[in-house]
């Protein structure tokens, strides 16, 4: 007997690091997974191995996530995954990635949420996942103004479809991690002048002395996309290495 047996999940830029641990996890609890990226490359490298299936999907084209929903059906679970991490203060901002992280990280939320829903109520309720994170209406991270904006509304959004739909059995709850040891990650420690210190930077400002993982957060997942949860809705749970302590 596994926590998500008879379940089917849908999953957003699950390619890799955290959305790909998710769509792992919820595949060897039992459900049956419909994982999808923007990457066509990388989503369909994990289908062989996981039995997953996957496909193509634009989280900010609405024509792309109209065929994510007649691909994969009507799910039982739908996590929201996809994000952008846009860096610098208010003042190292511009117009273009203001609107580029609200566009991936919020109204693809938005996108997604109007697109699936309906036949999510149609088919008795679910549970539906967003990811926030740390850096939003929970804390000011520094250096991340536009990112913790964008971060704070998916929080708002959360609560606000959570509230909309508790009486059509939709469950509606987020995730807040703080630093994550993802290829993305990576790849901005990589972009600075001196990799080696920001990784240390990163470390430095965790009190449990580590970054988190990718599969701490799907057993987090997993917990909300499971029956264990029924009793919670709207809420955002912080998963920090106690960063917010």
């Amino acid at each position: 007997m596994h926590r998500l047996d008879g379940k089917k999940a849908v999953i957003t830029a699950a390619a890799q690091g955290i959305g790909r641990a998710i769509a792992e996890a919820f595949a060897n609890e039992g459900a049956t997974v419909y994982a999808s990226d923007i990457n066509k490359n990388k989503i369909h490298e994990i289908s062989s191995k996981n039995k997953i299936l996957t496909t193509v999907c634009d989280v900010t084209d609405n024509n792309s996530i109209e065929k994510f929903l007649n691909f994969s059906g009507t799910p039982d679970i739908l996590f929201n995954c996809a994000g952008f991490v846009a860096e610098g203060t208010i003042l190292d901002a511009t117009e273009e990635e203001w609107d580029k992280s609200f566009n991936i990280n919020v109204k693809s939320m938005f996108r997604m949420i109007k697109t699936f829903l309906p036949s999510m109520i149609d088919n008795g309720g679910g549970s539906i996942i967003n990811m926030a994170s740390l850096a939003s209406n929970l804390s000011g991270i520094p250096n991340r103004a536009i990112y913790t904006a964008s971060k704070a509304a998916v929080v708002g959004l959360t609560k606000s479809v959570a509230r909309d739909y508790l009486e059509k059995k939709i469950r509606v709850n987020a995730i807040a991690p703080a630093t994550v040891e993802t290829p993305s990650l990576q790849d901005r420690i990589n972009n600075t002048d001196n990799p080696i210190e920001t990784r240390k930077s990163y470390i430095a400002r965790q009190p449990m002395g580590r970054i988190g993982t990718p599969e701490e957060v799907a057993s987090l997942a997993v917990y909300l996309a499971s029956d264990e949860s029924s009793y919670m809705t709207g809420q955002t749970i912080v998963i920090d290495g106690a960063m917010s302590l």
